[in-house]
């Protein structure tokens, strides 16, 4: 039987594309769904096709507001979770202090732990602070759940550097800070940039920490929850697909310059 010797020598490439297919049907049907103008509140059934979401896409009030405040929070979580990060995966990769066992299980314990967990405790110590609801407690709320991912993602790319470069820049009369910047940080750039991205992602993302320490402050998931409760706009798809297509060109443009690199090497 050809068919199934061809299927059985290609069972895992047949898995993996169907896997694959399964994780971007979501996707799709939202960017499907960005071109629907339906005649209802609820964008849940196909209508009639239309751009006009596209050509306005700030058209109901408040979203790009929200979308605005979500990217303002996120990336200044991103830059806040990633140097704080990093430092702590050098030290804990580097150094052997007392303690280290504790505090590597305080800073993975964020990750083992339900995330509604966090979102209370963090808004219990925001409220017995006295610290009002807003802006900077979903900040700082973000910064505490985004820095074990980026100290995880460090932690691997620094142990898996070859301490002998290091010491060759020291043998050739380099200092400490000129090591570190020439030699140790382009080494660590890849596992710093992919702790980056990540934090960038869960801080965006995020809804459950942020609706326990936002009060009365909206972000981007926030709207799109409370939408769904009165009726889902179009608009929201086209946020969605938006934000889609910039992943995939990004994922795109680091591939080819990784293949670059590559070839050149």
């Amino acid at each position: 039987m050809p068919v199934v010797n061809w299927i059985r020598r290609h069972l895992v490439v047949i898995a993996g594309a169907l896997a694959l297919a399964y994780l971007i049907l979501p996707n799709v049907v939202v960017m499907v769904f960005s071109f629907n103008n339906p005649t209802g509140r609820f964008n849940y059934e196909w209508q009639a096709f239309s751009t006009d979401a596209w050509t306005n896409p700030c058209g109901v009030a408040d979203m790009c507001d929200s979308l605005s405040l979500s990217l303002q929070i996120a990336v200044y979580a991103t830059v806040g979770a990633t140097v704080l990060g990093a430092m702590i995966a050098f030290a804990l990769a580097r150094y052997r202090f007392r303690g280290k066992g504790a505090t590597n299980m305080l800073i993975f314990l964020p990750m083992a732990m339900p995330e509604v967990v966090m979102a209370a405790s963090l808004g219990t110590l925001f409220l017995n602070m006295r610290i009002p609801f807003g802006f900077w407690t979903i900040l700082i709320a973000h910064i505490m759940f985004c820095l074990s991912f980026v100290v995880t993602a460090v932690k691997a790319r620094v142990m898996s550097m070859d301490p002998r470069l290091e010491q060759a820049a020291q043998d050739l009369y380099a200092t400490p800070a000129q090591t570190f910047f020439r030699v140790t940080l382009p080494l660590a750039a890849p596992g710093i940039a992919s702790g980056a991205l990540l934090a960038f992602a869960l801080s965006f993302d995020d809804f459950i920490i942020t609706n326990f320490n936002a009060g009365s402050t909206v972000t981007f998931p926030m709207f799109v929850w409370g939408s769904a409760q009165r009726g889902t706009p179009v608009q929201i798809n086209v946020i969605g697909t938006a934000m889609f297509v910039v992943a995939v060109l990004c994922v795109l443009v680091g591939q080819v310059l990784g293949s670059k690199r590559k070839a050149r090497a």
